[in-house]
């Protein structure tokens, strides 16, 4: 995986293409091959075992958990109005879909990622809408319950996962055909996500705001996952379902994070830009660090 990121950085750093294509074929990735992933991964899945309302209520309640810490250190720790949205945006929001399938495609094997899946089709939303509502809320801005339940309702993430249990509730059965071809084009996916992932890197960023990217980076994939897996493991969480909770809680910010905080125009974008770059650049060491501790410890 971290190969594949590693080429996306030589590939820009030789020409092949820039940090302005990325988010032209991010958005191809986000739009086309990464939903048919979750629509195949959910739509060869066993339905009565996919579904898991235990792991759902803790991640559930782990996000908004973090959430909660996220805002309380924000108004406590960040004096910078404009930095205040972005820090606590980045705090929660991890970049489950771009790493927490990989990273259970690598260690349970594709045919155990049911429960990862429809996992995304609860927690995405639900970092939609915290993420709208931190940012207008720190901007002064007014909350509009109908706009983020529509963009939620948008997004191609949850129409896939959403079109997969719907297979599965009707035993819905595609063509062979069009199966492989669906198949096919979620593979790409998540190749192209980790690769365009790479190739999105400027480690010059991690030069500017030293003190607010030291602090984030260390709660995001330092604390947060210390506490949160910690307390996944003594709940009896193993197997798909940790590796599901270990991608929503170490992975690094989302890359959509910065996306939002330039498009609403609601605070420090270039800071934001910086700390996805920054996570995600040491989560390459934290990932592995917590994946070599917790599979020694029998998790999964």
């Amino acid at each position: 995986m971290f190969l594949i990121i590693a080429t996306g950085m030589l590939s820009r750093h030789f020409g092949v293409l820039s940090r302005e294509d990325v988010p032209g074929y991010n958005r191809s990735a986000f739009r086309v091959f990464v939903p048919c992933l979750l629509f195949y991964n959910v739509y060869t899945s066993d339905l009565s075992s996919a579904v898991r309302p235990k792991l759902i209520l803790f991640a559930v309640c782990g996000v908004l958990a973090v959430f909660l810490f996220a805002v309380l250190y924000v108004r406590r720790f960040e004096p910078h109005p404009d930095r205040k949205g972005v820090v606590a945006q980045a705090i929660f929001r991890s970049n489950y879909v771009i790493m927490g399938i990989p990273i259970a495609q690598v260690l349970v094997g594709q045919e155990n990622l049911g429960p990862v899946s429809i996992l995304i089709a609860v927690i995405v939303p639900l970092f939609n809408f915290l993420a709208v509502y931190v940012l207008e809320r720190f901007r002064g801005g007014r909350i509009e319950p109908g706009k983020i339940f529509v963009q939620i309702l948008k997004n191609p993430l949850i129409i896939s996962s959403v079109l997969g249990i719907l297979c599965l509730l009707f035993s819905i059965r595609l063509p062979r055909l069009l199966e492989d071809g669906i198949r096919s084009l979620g593979n790409v996916g998540t190749t192209l996500q980790l690769f365009l992932l790479g190739a999105f890197f400027d480690f010059k960023g991690l030069r500017r705001y030293r003190a607010d990217l030291t602090r984030v980076t260390f709660i995001k994939l330092i604390l947060s996952p210390a506490v949160m897996l910690s307390l996944a493991a003594l709940l009896g969480f193993r197997g798909v379902e940790f590796v599901a909770l270990l991608g929503i809680f170490a992975s690094p910010a989302a890359i959509n994070s910065f996306t939002m905080v330039q498009q609403m125009h609601c605070g420090d974008a270039e800071l934001a830009g910086d700390i996805v770059i920054s996570t995600s650049a040491f989560s390459m060491f934290s990932f592995f660090l917590w994946i070599l501790l917790f599979r020694a410890l029998g998790m999964f």
